[in-house]
């Protein structure tokens, strides 16, 4: 999955490649090198625009487009020309001096036949508008907004409060198109027309929540250009998930899915080693192992029935255990308690080549001495460990790294993190990060808001160590298991706790993966 991860897919509704406002930059360069005039790119994204106006809202109504400098501006300036041919009443609003329009973008406005009116906030509120169309600033945006600007998009909020909808072009003025961040002030669309590829930061939070209904209109770049492009970055979706799935053959059996341990705490935190081991089971492992201290074993062995429980005392147990080279994935970390003995537990798991998936305690036990976990990382073979820390666990561990204090979305943080470890990195949230050593990431943002309960990040860990067990490489799992984890709180809905997670997998597992042909055989019918 890593490399389909990062190719060009046409799969599903929405392609999975998002691009960064410099890689959009480079693949409308690369259309406009081959032959397509950039013009033709801008009277495509404007009829785009227009469109979406049109779908939503009848002739007649008002529109303010309010336009910006750049190509931005640009494109609504088309938009504007469309809406008014078929009858809306079109205000254009131009925030600078018209002679500072450049190149296709001058174009457009030589284009538009209306009048050009000065971009204030009492212009926009005389307007009464129905609908505003944003074409301040896009995607590109990489300094705080102050000022005119700043202004505007108070007004244009105000607006959408006293009921006026807001098409966003590209993405709304004030959000990084790369980062998702808000640059001191933003504007809140009811939907974003994006053009070819959606951006990073239609997916990351804060950005995720300004832009509304996402768009993702075709202009004319062709999917070839993305050889030349090559993103770094996928937003992971169903057809790339039921790609990755490990499928049981007929002709196989339990130990060619993979055997997992995981590990329990002892005492009164069992309970989430149990979710964990549950899930590896549910996803497909073929099986999943408890490994206990003496004090969890009778709990631990009343409460499960598929799951098999050993006895496992302290590092040295564990490392024992391990022996078998039948136990190809082990996940330790939640419930382990932090300190010495949860070190010295991680200690044996990272010992030899199977994979490992850390998280909760396993994480937080090395905030004293990142180092030390780190070098140890480092020494793993690559593609063979998996970090799922959420954002405390996260900034704990990582937040006095300089790489990290100058990385300037969460995007780039994980990704300095898998550098630094060697090791796969996944930040929990409701947009889920993951990256990888090599920089390849991956956004899953298919989570709802009631997955944030007890024991659904143990859920999660389980769900990558099983399908790790099946061979899935460390990036692959933890990218399907984010989705995965997401995709059945989704289908469980409010009211969900942790343990939900586990029993709708397979039905969620039966979705996506469409039973094998089975030849018929003499005894499979009878002809009478």
């Amino acid at each position: 999955m890593r490399s389909a991860l990062l190719r060009s897919a046409a799969l599903g509704s929405a392609p999975p490649e998002l691009l960064t406002t410099a890689e959009m930059g480079r693949a409308d360069r690369s259309t406009i090198d081959s032959g397509t005039p950039g013009i033709v790119l801008m009277e495509n994204a404007g009829r785009a625009v227009a469109e979406a106006v049109m779908r939503r809202h009848p002739p007649g109504s008002r529109v303010v487009v309010l336009a910006g400098p750049g190509n931005n501006g640009g494109d609504g300036f088309v938009a504007a020309r469309r809406l008014a041919a078929v009858g809306f009443r079109v205000t254009l609003l131009l925030a600078g001096a018209p002679e500072r329009l450049k190149g296709d973008a001058a174009e457009a406005a030589r284009r538009w036949t209306g009048p050009t009116r000065p971009a204030t906030p009492e212009a926009l509120a005389a307007a009464r508008p129905h609908v505003i169309v944003d074409a301040l600033f896009g995607a590109g945006l990489d300094r705080p907004v102050d000022g005119l600007p700043r202004a505007l998009i108070g007004a244009v909020n105000a607006a959408r409060a006293d009921g006026a909808a807001v098409v966003a072009v590209d993405l709304p003025s004030g959000v990084n198109g790369t980062t998702g961040a808000v640059m001191g002030a933003a504007i809140e669309a009811d939907e974003s027309v994006t053009f070819f590829r959606a951006k990073p930061g239609h997916w990351l939070l804060p950005g995720r929540l300004r832009r509304g209904r996402l768009t993702i209109a075709d202009i004319g770049i062709p999917d070839a250009v993305l050889a030349t492009v090559q993103p770094r970055c996928i937003l992971v979706g169903p057809e790339l998930v039921r790609a990755s799935l490990p499928v049981p053959s007929l002709a196989g059996h339990k130990y060619d899915r993979g055997h997992v341990v995981v590990v329990s705490g002892g005492g009164h935190t069992t309970g989430a080693a149990r979710l964990a081991a549950r899930a590896a089971l549910r996803v497909g492992a073929g099986l999943v192992t408890l490994a206990s201290p003496a004090d969890a074993v009778a709990v631990n062995a009343a409460a499960n029935v598929a799951v098999m429980v050993r006895q496992t005392d302290a590092a040295e147990g564990l490392a024992t255990l391990l022996e078998d080279r039948r136990f190809n994935a082990v996940a330790l970390g939640p419930g382990l308690g932090v300190g010495a003995a949860t070190r010295d537990l991680v200690g044996s798991a990272l010992a030899g080549c199977r994979a490992v998936v850390l998280d909760a305690d396993a994480l937080t036990s090395f905030v004293d001495d990142p180092e030390a976990f780190f070098t140890a990382l480092r020494a793993r073979p690559p593609g063979t460990t998996v970090l799922t820390p959420h954002d405390g666990e996260f900034s704990r561990l990582f937040d006095k790294l300089p790489e990290i204090h100058e990385a300037s979305s969460k995007l780039d943080r994980v990704r300095a993190a898998a550098r630094r470890t060697g090791a796969v990195v996944l930040l929990k949230g409701a947009d889920t990060t993951i990256a990888d050593l090599d920089g390849c990431a991956a956004i899953n943002a298919n989570a709802p808001a009631h997955l944030a309960t007890a024991g659904a990040g143990d859920v999660l860990t389980g769900l990558v160590a099983g399908l790790l067990a099946q061979g899935l490489g460390a990036f692959t799992a933890a990218a399907t298991a984010a989705w995965l984890h997401g995709e059945a709180a989704r289908l469980v809905g409010p009211g969900l706790i942790a343990e939900d997670l586990s029993e709708v997998m397979p039905s969620l597992l039966a979705r996506l993966i469409e039973p094998p042909a089975v030849a018929e055989s003499a005894h499979d019918r009878v002809i009478r």
